[in-house]
């Protein structure tokens, strides 16, 4: 792995803060009412949460069981509508995972294909990922969506992002593959540097990558375990779920781990808001089919 000029500048932006915001959890919540849930995204705009359910009684993240659906859930806790998509009568969801959310827009992967729905009307547009096995979760930067397939250690971007409407067919380019990533959680960086995290085995652990603007590929810290969730802070610190410890924890640029909370199964794609009083974490589990809200205090 190797990593250019430009890329070298974008990451000292990126990390420049020493150490990580020191933050820490005061309050906790668990709330259940959910199917193998394995991504929150959070709509700040509308003040709603969506989660993607897995839905089927056998926990297989690779099975076509028709049983996804996606909750509306407001910021409490509480299922407003239990599925809000696949409308009834509609085309099927399978094992949605992660969600992104931006505007009106909210994306979601389904194994080899990824949703793009329109928030207010629930219009929905299936789009066909070839090469893709395990799609994983999504980001948005710069106009162009990022998707990773974590199975078979993949990249790739869908242009234009938002294809809801679009009258030509949205293009589909992998990235990068065989990088030894696997990368699972994505969260845009600076710069048009794209970060990433890695899941492959409990004996197996991966670490914190990042993706330049050429397709350069950065290890940004030594292996730390099946790394899900990612969210960058406002300092360049990271938010990070593992399923090895079970935990949600920050990561700095010096390498340091500290936890906030744990007791988790399966802590998968998670979504933060910020608050008056800092940060409001919605962490699935998918395991345990629970949604934990912790809240964060420097």
């Amino acid at each position: 792995m190797h990593i250019g000029k430009s890329v070298s500048i974008a990451l000292l932006l990126a990390f420049s803060t020493a150490a990580s915001a020191q933050y820490r959890a005061t309050s906790e919540q668990t709330v259940g009412g959910f199917v193998n849930p394995e991504s929150v995204g959070c709509d700040a705009k509308g003040k709603m949460l969506y989660v993607g359910n897995f839905g089927a009684p056998k926990f297989d993240p690779a099975e076509k069981a028709g049983m996804g659906y996606i909750s509306k859930v407001g910021l409490d806790g509480k299922v407003v509508e239990k599925q809000w998509v696949p409308a009834p009568g509609g085309e099927k969801l399978n094992k949605p995972k992660g969600i992104w959310i931006q505007g009106d827009r909210l994306w979601v992967t389904d194994i080899d294909v990824v949703w793009i729905f329109d928030l207010k009307t629930k219009k929905g547009r299936k789009l066909e990922l070839p090469g893709v096995g395990f799609a994983n979760d999504p980001a948005v930067m710069d106009g162009v969506l990022y998707i990773s397939d974590n199975r078979n250690d993949k990249m790739v971007k869908v242009e234009p992002a938002d294809f809801l409407n679009a009258t030509k067919a949205p293009s589909v380019t992998e990235v990068f593959s065989g990088k030894g990533v696997n990368p699972n959680g994505v969260y845009p960086g600076r710069d048009g540097m794209l970060l990433m995290v890695g899941f492959l085995a409990p004996d197996k652990p991966k670490g914190i990558y990042a993706l330049g603007v050429s397709g350069q590929v950065k290890e940004l810290s030594a292996p730390i375990g099946r790394l899900d969730g990612l969210y960058r802070l406002a300092d360049g610190s990271l938010l990070i779920t593992d399923w090895n410890t079970g935990s949600l924890s920050t990561w700095n640029q010096n390498g340091e781990m500290r936890k906030l909370a744990d007791g988790f199964k399966g802590p998968a794609d998670f979504c933060v808001l910020p608050n008056a009083g800092g940060l409001t974490v919605f962490v699935p589990d998918l395991v345990q089919s629970q949604l934990r809200i912790v809240q964060l205090r420097k």
